[in-house]
């Protein structure tokens, strides 16, 4: 079956925002005109497509990332829409690893938010080009003038206005088009179907010709042919504007903003025109490259005679299908049948059917080409980030960044006869999700749970009772503390014993300093002369390595370590691998020990907007929960508080802050950094841990 829709009229594009932003619900009006649905989906009665998940519907908040598929003007346009609340920032990261292009929503109100911030620069790290759309123009207090100040200073991007408003606030009518040099309304009688283009208004005549030679400028930037026409007194057509401003948008230097309320209708068209004319086609695109077999790096062609390369950035367990693997496919083909190599885990495995999501919905195609985004059945064993090829061109894509975990909850099934039941749904959402972890504890046999927030884990304890009908209960939830040293030090480890036979001889000599914050775990190999044969290195580093990820402190992973091997001895009848593994567990806890320990807490960004009247109860109450203010914002009648507060001190603070102000602030979190506890603090959660791991083994052995 040949390609129905050529490559260069193919467009990979997500929405992105802050939470409450309005990406939902543009992506519903995107649906709507371009004929996919016939009604207009709303968020807030759970009616929208793409939040078709229980708990997405109940919350009026998106949780997962939902794919689609429409066309607009003949070109295809594959849309994936992210969540905007900070627990589900994994599923934003999956989305642009594989998305060529963006619209980045913003409220013309709230401006950039706290998110909005996170997921542009998530966009940075995979270098995604953007376009913004101002959405809630109809909003009391909208100013579309202070949110693209605001771009500028905090997102450091360059916003290039194409739009202009026609009213303000309630009395928001539609845009000025600046290109076209025409006033765009959109009729509500037709639920904003009718485009009605006419003159620009006499008052607004002056504001439209500065913006616009703004908007030139910009785009004679990019392309020297325009520039030197424009300096040449010439006027340049609305084509060539577009292909100025297009060579800017891929190369990530220029955001084209558009403006429009998606709520009322407005603006949605002009927005679809532009994802055509300034977003990226997949062959726009740098070509991505892959590993081989021999670790060169390889070039992957967005062709579809190529051989295959298709990385798998999400999974999702659908109660008719059974598990479904989204695939980006970079380059080659994949028919239904066919069989891939999975490059991760080295194993062969056949596509059972290949669908065409459209939120939860489905549709079987047959073949899928270099560019398509489309979900597979059938493989049991891909993973997120895994890249899949043919098996003939063995090849390895470049994984996705996952955020650690900041929050645990320890779990335990309702009944022991859910016991199993338990580990099976928790291993299965575990997959799904790869920032959410599941550990137990070796000493107490506990389960805990890790997750992104307290929301994060709240959803999957609902899914637990709702998807897999296993009934648990929860503990209290826990912060993901951290151990750090304080300064270098020198120790070795001795592992001997003796026992009638073969014995165990492991010795190795390590140095410990702090590393770079972010750094993690760092082992070097310093070994001259063979004092330690390179066999024994592997074990020396998992020995360290595990010693690290259990912890010295209180059983917190340690971090920002850099381990240097520089001597140690071997014996060469009763040296193995096991004996170099205890040693080198020893010896990392002696050499921590003396480098001087100290306990990290995870710190939260917070971002309070709150009535003038309680804005001392607000301060009062950070100030009471260890926060510190960074800075004061007047908004419209109301203030906006930035400040970094120690998880610690956030449990219930939605509550708490629903008294304080009688229902009227609100408040975005996420997470900022770790930073070290103050000692007295830190000798209190290192006795509590002590404690509570002390009383679950004594009820183990009763």
């Amino acid at each position: 079956m040949a390609r129905q829709v050529p490559l260069v009229r193919h467009r990979n594009i997500g929405l992105m925002a802050h939470i409450d932003a309005g990406k939902t619900t543009t992506t519903e009006r995107i649906l709507f005109y371009t004929g996919v649905s016939h009604r207009l989906g709303e968020v807030h009665d759970g009616s929208a497509i793409m939040d078709w998940m229980a708990q997405e519907q109940e919350r009026g908040i998106t949780i997962t990332s939902a794919a689609t598929t429409c066309f607009w003007k003949d070109t295809r346009i594959n849309i994936i829409d992210t969540p905007g609340h900070v627990d589900f920032t994994i599923e934003v990261e999956r989305s642009l690893r594989v998305l060529d292009g963006v619209i980045a929503v913003f409220c013309a109100v709230g401006g950039v938010q706290p998110q909005s911030e996170t997921v542009w620069r998530q966009a940075d790290r995979y270098g995604v080009p953007r376009i913004a759309f101002i959405n809630k123009m109809d909003r009391v207090g909208a100013n579309h003038q202070r949110c693209v100040e605001m771009m500028t200073a905090r997102l450091g991007c360059r916003p290039i206005l194409m739009q202009l408003p026609i009213g303000s606030e309630d009395k928001f009518e539609g845009v000025v088009d600046l290109i076209g040099r025409q006033a765009l309304r959109f009729e509500d009688l037709s639920k904003g179907m009718q485009v009605q283009a006419g003159e620009i208004p006499a008052e607004m005549l002056d504001e439209v010709e500065t913006a616009r030679v703004e908007m030139i400028e910009a785009a004679c930037e990019f392309d020297d042919e325009l520039l030197e026409r424009y300096l040449g007194g010439e006027e340049l057509g609305a084509e060539e504007i577009r292909r100025g401003l297009r060579q800017g948008v891929l190369a990530a230097a220029i955001v084209p903003v558009y403006l429009g309320s998606a709520f009322k209708n407005k603006g949605i068209q002009p927005l679809l025109d532009a994802v055509i004319e300034f977003m990226p086609c997949p062959l726009d695109v740098p070509a991505i490259t892959a590993t081989d077999p021999k670790g060169n790096e390889v070039p992957v062609p967005a062709e579809d005679n190529a051989p295959l390369a298709a990385l798998a950035f999400k999974l999702m367990t659908d109660p008719y299908v059974g598990q479904l693997t989204f695939l980006r496919v970079y380059a080659g083909s994949l028919k239904s049948g066919d069989t891939v190599y999975n490059a991760n885990t080295q194993k062969s495995e056949r596509i059972g059917r290949l669908l065409k999501m459209h939120a939860n919905q489905r549709e079987e195609v047959k073949e899928v080409y270099a560019g398509d985004i489309v979900a597979a059945v059938g493989l049991k064993t891909a993973s997120t980030g895994d890249s899949l090829c043919s098996p003939s061109h063995p090849l390895a894509l470049e994984s996705l960044f996952v955020p650690e975990p900041v929050m645990g909850l320890s779990i335990r099934p309702a009944s022991k006869a859910l016991a199993e039941k338990l580990g099976m749904a928790l291993a299965r959402l575990a997959a799904e999700d790869p920032s959410f972890r599941v550990n137990s504890d070796e000493e107490t046999g506990q389960t805990v749970i890790r997750g992104m927030g307290e929301l994060h884990l709240e959803i999957i304890v609902d899914r637990l009772k709702r998807e897999f009908k296993v009934e648990a209960e929860v503990g209290a939830p826990q912060v993901a503390y951290r151990e750090a040293i304080t300064k270098s030090a020198e120790a070795e480890g001795r592992y001997i014993k003796q026992s009638g036979g073969r014995g165990q001889y492991g010795h190795c000599k390590i140095t410990v300093a702090p590393g770079e914050p972010g750094s993690g775990y760092v082992f070097k190999d310093k070994i001259v002369g063979g004092v330690i044969p390179k066999e024994y290195i592997p074990a020396v580093e998992k020995g360290a390595r595990d010693a690290a990820e259990k912890g010295v402190l209180a059983g917190f992973p340690l971090v920002d370590i850099e381990v240097t091997l520089f001597d140690g001895s071997y014996h060469e009848v009763d040296s193995n691998e096991r004996a170099f593994f205890i040693a080198a567990s020893m010896a990392l806890k002696d050499a921590c020990h003396r480098a001087g320990m100290q306990l990290l807490e995870p710190v939260m960004k917070l971002e309070v907007t709150t009535p003038d009247d309680f804005l001392g109860d607000v301060m009062g109450d950070l100030s009471s929960r260890r926060g510190r203010v960074q800075s004061l914002d007047a908004r419209s009648g109301v203030q906006v508080v930035n400040a970094t507060v120690p998880l610690s001190n956030m449990f219930g603070y939605a509550t708490d802050l629903r008294s304080a102000t009688q229902g009227r602030a609100t408040f975005s979190m996420e997470f900022s950094h770790y930073d070290p506890m103050p000692a007295s603090l830190a000798q209190e959660v290192m006795e509590k841990v002590r404690a509570e791991r002390e009383a679950r083994r004594q009820g183990l052995a009763a």
